[in-house]
Formats: structure tokens, C-alpha cells, sequence
């Protein structure tokens, strides 16, 4: 029981230099009391000095099973912070975590993702969003006292007294740089000007550009950006660890200027923040304000996480960093390193052996079911999980240990496909995980316009190596080239199962029902492999036109009886409509292109309309009732997935237990 009712009791995570100054921010705080710290040395010298009153702990693990801990403020180096705040989530904990949040947004998504299910806070502290002088600053923009922002300077740069390797800011092992540790405040102020400027609580730049200088532990020791927002405001933000910078903040407009100082900490330091803006008028008067707050600096973010939890919330209230707002500033940063080339060693294949929670990778998961499939000697998930909008190992990596973890083994990729980058991307996750025995590599080659027989075989090699291994279990065609003898395929793919590269069915993806029915009849006459698998588009919305040059999709009638009487095993593509059945989509909704020219009939209205009401007796979203169409048909078919993020994953899986009937899916066709 908590022996103060209306007090947030706090555990620290990591006791070093900026948990002390938190200290003192719960010291000076209305509703917070700081309770235990937890630390791997617990028997280190000065602890029970720098914070008094506090129980020591050994170990974070045993802080996160502490009863009398009500929230956990996380200030260990950047690597640990998605692990630690996911599993405070487990346990139960509220969560304030230092910036970065996570090393990338996809971190960050994963973090907010197990906060979501566990119904706990989870906060980003930049502390100096909750000092009063921010939300001054922000006051003075919307007053149009300078009159239309046009640019924003910022800074944040200091100088280290030379290279330290072991230091946490120039150790490549602890994501050190300046960029992860001080750029994005600059980032976030303005992202927040930017914002305020349009009357919104914050702006996303659609344009970023980079630059840094990597030292020899090739971490960034100094680094600018350019960021570009609608309206035409840009933003210049740079941030150093090896160069002193004057780390003023200025937001130039029409009428003026505001000149900030060292913003993050309203002017002053780690305890007390007085607050200084200056405003340059057009005539070069210069007028100073100042909210003279005297309080502890820290103490605002502390009483802001706490109102949160008091009130049930999951999140900061504005000006604080809500979760859109820290994935928007970390969206940028990961923009800003990709520009630079700044992916630290951790973060690729031969480090990260462990799941986002730092845990081994468990089998064994049932969420998504398996089932047999012609030709293929071992289940496969009843759902494919395709991956290609990833572009970094440590992204990509989360979903799918998320995936596998939830009994999910079937991937979904293509020699295309990121310019290869997704096969590699499996193969190395495949080798890391120790898992490719028990998985299913779909792979596919020959597009368009290298569709002919002698590249099948070239191009597979390659994917082989980029897949680190000798074999894939289904394989298609990912075009058809009709001026090619379907014969000339047949032999080309029944090579490479008489070769052992193919170890289960092959065929076409976006093959017309013809040529399948040409080629099968040609294994036939000749006693080759048949094709025995497809990968057309197929969803309860039918396709009116291709989406892409040379598409097919089977969701016609006579495709249907054609799957039917074959048994022929579907690898549904766009299997959700691609939108169509969310609020994207209306008859009176047509600002996507594509979805107008691709979707839109009466006929697959109806059936949306259907699916929305089938939707509502079930308790489900209409997507859910679209993706459960293609599960539930009367012949082998299975949905290629594309969730981006974990919250997306779990909602596709909320289809798995809709069972829809014969009837019922003639009535969500419109033939019932």
C-alpha cells in the first residue's frame, strides 16, 4: 500500500549523473517521492549519499519487482533503454525514460507498443518541453510578435576535452555521437515552432538533410541538418560532443527574431532555470522576458509524468512529448543518420542476437496457427509476414522476433525487393536467430524486365547468398514473360529442384490463369515438377485495374472456381485492399489515387458494406473481416502481410479467429 496516497513513488534506473539531477527534481516536486535506485554495483561508494532516503537495489530487474515502486525513470546509457522500459511495462511500471527514447523510431514504436498493452505510462524526458518558459515561447510564435516564421536556428554543442573511446559519448557500443545525445533537442524545438507557427502542437519536415564528421570510433563528433517544412519554413539544427558550439536558439520572422539561450535548460543548469527570451524587433529593440522560475528544473517533467499517471493517462500532455511527437523527432534523427551513414555496430546483424526486450528468441508461439500446404514438407503459418519497407537490421529485426514469436513462420520475400536488401535482411536474422530450419523462405525472381529462363537459376544463386543458405522452400516467378515458351520456365524451375535450391512447390506470381494451366499441362507431357503454388493479388475487394504494370489478380469468379477445382495453394498479395477497407476509403472519400482507380466499383462497395456489418456483429474492423475472407477460403490460401509496426501486426492477427462459412462468404461476395 502506498503510505502517501496522491504521490507517484519512484524507482531510478541507473544511477549516474543525470539520475542525481532527476533526484532533485522529485525533491522539488508536487506529487512525486523518490523511493529506491536500483544499480548494478550496489555497493558503490557515495550512492546512499546522492540519494538520500532512497533504498539501494541490486539490480535493475529486482527495482521493477520492488511492490512499493510506482513508476521507473530510466537513465542508463542509449542501448538499454528499449529493453528496460519494455520490461517495466511488463511488470507494471510507469515509465519516464531519458532521450533518446529508443535508438531508432522503430525502437521507440515497440516501447509505446508494450506500454499500450500494459496500460502504463510511458514518457520522454526532455525535460525542458515541461519548464514553464517552453510553453512562454510558444505563446510568443502564436502572437505573431515576430510575424511569420520563416527559419529557426539551433544548437546544441559542447566539446569533451579530447577523444575518450570508453566514454559513453564516443563509444560506438553505447550508441555514443552527438546526434542520439543532443540532437534532438534541437530537433524537437523545432519541430515544436514549426508547429506552433501553423497552430498544431507540433510539425513534421518533409524534407531532411544531413551531415556529420564520424570519428575514429565512428560515432559523430559534430553533425548539421536541414529541415524543410509545408509552408516553407526551414530549420538548420546541429550538434557536437567534440566542438563547442553557441547553442543559442533563434527563430527568425518577418517582423523580427526570438534569441533563446541554451533552451534546455531555460538558460540556467541542472537545477534552476530563471528563463531568458529575447525578442529583436525589426528596428533592433531588444526586449527580454523572463518567466523567473525558480524551481527545480527537473521538477515539471516530474509533477507532468506524475498528473499523467494520477490521472490514467498513457502519455504526456501537451507541451510534454506525447508519443506521436518523440516518434516524429526520432523519425527525423534516424533520417539525419541515414543521411550520414551512422549505423553503430550493435545495431546490425552479429551483435543484436537478442529480441527488443533482450531476451533469446522463444519458440513455440500459437497466436498464428500453422497448416500444410501441397508439396511442402513441413506447416507453414497460415499467414505470410512480408518485410521489404526495411532498410536496417535492427528495424526489421523487431517484427520479426515479433512475428516467429507469435508462431508466425512463413516469410514473404523477393530478388527485388529493397535492391536486395530484404533477403539479406532474412538471411542474416534467419542465421542470428538460429531459426532456419524451422522456417519457410518464400523467394521470388525473374521480374520484369529480366523475365527469362536462363535468370531464374542466376538470380536464385544470389538470393542464396543473401539468404545464407542452400535452399528455399517456394519459389515463384515474379512475372510472366509471354513471348517466352512456358516450357523453357517449367525447365528452369524444375532444374533447381532436381538441384535441391527448391525444396517445395514453385510457380508464378501474377500469372494469368493460361499459362498456368499451359505450364502444368506441359509438366505433365513431360514429366516435370507441375507448378503447384500461385501468387496473385486476391482480397474481397476485386482488383479493377492493376495496381502495378503487369499484375494479375484471381479474385474474379472464374478465378475462384479455377483455385477451387485445383486446390491451388494462393500467396494473396494486397490481400487487405490495400486501404479499402478502412476509413481511408468512402464513396465520397476520393483523395487516393489509387484506391479510386484500383477499387472503386458499386460491386466493392457492397462488399465493404458487408464487411462493416459483418464487422460489427463480430466485434472486429471490417479489415479484419476482408483478411479472414481470404483465410476462409475452399482452397489453400494464404494472405501476404505487411504490417510496419507491432500494434499493426496484432490487429492483422485479430482476423485468425473470425470463421466465416460457405454462405457467409457468398454474402460478402454478393452472391448470396
Amino acid at each position: 500500500m502506498n503510505s502517501e496516497p496522491g504521490k507517484i513513488r519512484w524507482g531510478i534506473l541507473g544511477p549516474g549523473g543525470i539520475a542525481k539531477a532527476f533526484a532533485g527534481g522529485v525533491a522539488g516536486s508536487r506529487n512525486g517521492v523518490l523511493a529506491a535506485i536500483g544499480a548494478r554495483n550496489p555497493g558503490k561508494s557515495g550512492l546512499a549519499e546522492a540519494f538520500p532516503g532512497a533504498r539501494i537495489l541490486n539490480g535493475y530487474d529486482a527495482l521493477l519487482a520492488d511492490p512499493d515502486i510506482d513508476a521507473v525513470y530510466i537513465s542508463i546509457p542509449h542501448p538499454g533503454h528499449a529493453q528496460w522500459a519494455i520490461r517495466a511495462a511488463e511488470a507494471g511500471k510507469h515509465v519516464l525514460c531519458e532521450k533518446p527514447l529508443g535508438l531508432t523510431a522503430f525502437e521507440a514504436d515497440a516501447m509505446i507498443h508494450a506500454a499500450r498493452k500494459a496500460g502504463t505510462f510511458l514518457g520522454e524526458a526532455f525535460m525542458y518541453r515541461l519548464h514553464p518558459q517552453t510553453l512562454k515561447l510558444v505563446e510568443l510564435i502564436r502572437s505573431g510578435i515576430i510575424g511569420d516564421i520563416r527559419m529557426i536556428k539551433s544548437s546544441f554543442g559542447f566539446a569533451m576535452p579530447g577523444v575518450m573511446p570508453e566514454h559513453r559519448l564516443y563509444a560506438n557500443d553505447l550508441a555514443g555521437g552527438g546526434i542520439l545525445d543532443v540532437g534532438g533537442y534541437p530537433v524537437s524545438m523545432a519541430r515544436l515552432i514549426a508547429g506552433a507557427a501553423a497552430g498544431l502542437p507540433f510539425a513534421e519536415p518533409d524534407k531532411v538533410v544531413g551531415a556529420a564528421h564520424l570519428g575514429q570510433s565512428g560515432v559523430d563528433e559534430w553533425a548539421s541538418a536541414l529541415l524543410h517544412f509545408t509552408g516553407g519554413i526551414v530549420a538548420e539544427v546541429s550538434c557536437s560532443i567534440s566542438l563547442n558550439q553557441d547553442n543559442v536558439l533563434r527563430i527568425l520572422g518577418t517582423k523580427g527574431r526570438i534569441e533563446v539561450p541554451d533552451f534546455w535548460f531555460a538558460g540556467g543548469d541542472r537545477d534552476v532555470g530563471l528563463g531568458r527570451i529575447d525578442v529583436i524587433g525589426a528596428d533592433g529593440n531588444r526586449e527580454t522576458i523572463s518567466v523567473n522560475e525558480k524551481r527545480h528544473v527537473y521538477s515539471f517533467e516530474v509533477d507532468a509524468a506524475g498528473d499523467a499517471i494520477l490521472a490514467g493517462r498513457q502519455e504526456f500532455a501537451w507541451p510534454g512529448m506525447a508519443w506521436a511527437d518523440s516518434l516524429g523527432t526520432l523519425r527525423v534523427l534516424d533520417r539525419w543518420r541515414a543521411a550520414v551513414g551512422l549505423e553503430y555496430e550493435i545495431e546490425k546483424a552479429p551483435l543484436r542476437t537478442n529480441t527488443i526486450s533482450g531476451r533469446p528468441l522463444r519458440s513455440g508461439g500459437a497466436a498464428i496457427g500453422k497448416r500444410t500446404i501441397p508439396g511442402l514438407p513441413k506447416p507453414a503459418s497460415v499467414v505470410a509476414l512480408g518485410f521489404e519497407d526495411f532498410r536496417t537490421f535492427s528495424s526489421g529485426s523487431i517484427l520479426l522476433d515479433a512475428f516467429f514469436e507469435a508462431g508466425g513462420n512463413l516469410f514473404d520475400t523477393g530478388y527485388v525487393y529493397g535492391a536486395g536488401y530484404t533477403e539479406t535482411l532474412l538471411g542474416g536474422w534467419l542465421k542470428n536467430r538460429g531459426v532456419r530450419e524451422q522456417s519457410v523462405i518464400i523467394a521470388k525472381g525473374a521480374h520484369t524486365p529480366l523475365c527469362y529462363p536462363d535468370v531464374i537459376g542466376k538470380q536464385l544463386a544470389q538470393s542464396l547468398d543473401r539468404l545464407q543458405t542452400d535452399h528455399v522452400d517456394i519459389y515463384f516467378m515474379h512475372r510472366d514473360n509471354p513471348d517466352v515458351p512456358v516450357g523453357e520456365f517449367v525447365d528452369a524451375m524444375d532444374r533447381e529442384v532436381k538441384a535441391g535450391r527448391i525444396r517445395g512447390p514453385f510457380g508464378g506470381s501474377n500469372w494469368t490463369m493460361q499459362r498456368m494451366d499451359e505450364a502444368i499441362a506441359y509438366a505433365e507431357r513431360t514429366g516435370k515438377q507441375k507448378p503447384g503454388a500461385l501468387s496473385n493479388n486476391f482480397s474481397l475487394a476485386e482488383m479493377l485495374e492493376p495496381i502495378w504494370p503487369g499484375c494479375v489478380t484471381s479474385s474474379t469468379d472464374d478465378w475462384k472456381a479455377w483455385l477451387a477445382a485445383r486446390q491451388m495453394p494462393n500467396f494473396a498479395w494486397s490481400s487487405q485492399g490495400r486501404g479499402f477497407f478502412t476509413d481511408r476509403a468512402g464513396r465520397d472519400r476520393r483523395d487516393s489515387e489509387e484506391l479510386v482507380r484500383v477499387w472503386y466499383s458499386e460491386r466493392n462497395f457492397g462488399r465493404r458494406d458487408r464487411a462493416i456489418e459483418l464487422a460489427a456483429k463480430l466485434g472486429k474492423s471490417p479489415i479484419h473481416i476482408a483478411l479472414a475472407y481470404v483465410l476462409n477460403q475452399p482452397f489453400p490460401s494464404i494472405p501476404l502481410i505487411g504490417p510496419r509496426t507491432l500494434d499493426e501486426l496484432d490487429d492483422s492477427l485479430q482476423a485468425l479467429d473470425v470463421v466465416l462459412s460457405p454462405d457467409d462468404l457468398k454474402w460478402l461476395d454478393g452472391a448470396g
